[in-house]
This record gives structure tokens, sequence and C-alpha cells, in this order.
């Protein structure tokens, strides 16, 4: 059989939320947001101020000219429900500006974040490419160069040529340059010796019957 479990009413048991009497408002807060960082930038322009202007001037100028029965805002009390307004609009404007600096620096934020970690990449990217440019450059220290191998090999060749059998090849090198120089032959046609001057090529007999 199953346990019953006892329901503490102590000190260390929570008390149940309340039910709410109005049910809880919450707006989207992107937007919220948004609508209030447009509202807040159009009061930031000049057409705001245009506009306001020209509205305080229609209220003042119809609430001191117009006739009696059509005002709405007495010039005796100073106007008190354009007061009203205004300050009830500042009221309002304050806390949607501080709203629209809120989310442009959570903004700023998240971009300082993000270049941060961009830079972070580019050290570590930058780092990593100066240890290969510089195990690169001590591996080229044994590298041999064209003009390092070009001296041992002359140098190889001076040393054979200092021996007798250097000499003999030097000797044989020397004499086959000399032949050719002195002969036209290339070796790859063969030369026909020249004929003596009167001579007529004998023709060539019909063996055959």
């Amino acid at each position: 059989m199953a346990e019953k479990r006892q329901v503490s009413t102590g000190l260390d048991t929570p008390m149940t939320a309340r039910a709410r009497f109005f049910p809880r408002v919450s707006p989207n807060p992107d937007a919220f947001g948004s609508t209030t960082e447009k509202f807040a930038r159009f009061m930031g322009t000049p057409q705001f101020l245009f506009y306001m202007t020209i509205f305080c001037v229609f209220w003042l100028i119809w609430n001191t000219l117009a006739p009696e029965g059509w005002r709405f805002d007495s010039a005796a009390l100073g106007f008190t429900a354009l007061t009203l307004m205004l300050s009830l609009q500042a009221s309002y404007a304050a806390p949607l500006l501080l709203l629209a600096q809120n989310r442009q620096d959570d903004r700023d934020r998240v971009s300082l974040s993000e270049d941060r970690g961009r830079a972070e990449r580019n050290l570590s990217d930058t780092e990593y490419l100066t240890r290969e440019l510089a195990a690169l450059r001590i591996a080229l220290r044994d590298v041999a160069t064209r003009d390092y191998v070009r001296s041992e090999l002359r140098s190889a060749l001076e040393d054979l040529l200092e021996t007798t059998d250097g000499e003999e090849l030097n000797l044989r090198a020397k004499t086959t340059k000399r032949r050719d120089r002195g002969s036209t032959n290339t070796g790859l046609i063969p030369q026909v010796p020249p004929r003596a001057p009167g001579r007529t090529p004998r023709a060539r007999r019909n063996d055959t019957p």
C-alpha cells in the first residue's frame, strides 16, 4: 500500500501563490520596444518640434481670439489644459526615452561582446601564423641554396682537378675541345671525301645480260 504523505503546515512550507484579481499584462517586449524607439527617434527630430510649435500656437490663438463659446481653455487661468497636456507628454516622454536608451545599451553590449570575440579570434589566428612563419624560417636555415650548391660543386671540381686523375681528365677535355673546333663533322651525317679534279665518276656497269 502506498504510504500517505503528511502535509506539514510549519514555517518551512512555502505559501501558495495568491490568485491575481487583475490579469497580468505582458506585452511583446520586442514589438513594444521597437515602437518606443521609433517614437523616441521622432521626438528628437526637427519635424516633431515644428509640429509641436504649430500645435501650441494654434491652441493659444484659438483660445484667445475665438468666440467664448468655442473656447475650451481659459486664458485667464493661464491655459491650464495646455499646461496639463504638456506635463502629461513630458511624463510619458521620459520613460520612453529611458526604455529606448536601455535597448540601445543592450545592443551595444551585444555588439561589444561580438567584437571582443572577433578580436580574440583574430589575435589567436595572428599568433598561429606567427608561429608557423617562425617554424618555416628555422626550417629554411638547413636548406641548401643554389649559390651554396654551386660553391660546393666548384670546390669539389677544383679538388678533383688537383689530383692525377683530374689532370688527365682536364687534358682529355682540352683535346676534345680542340678537335671539335678544327673539324666540322658533327657526327650526325657521314662526310664523303672530296673528289680529285679532272676525274669523272665511272659509269656503273650493268651486270645483267
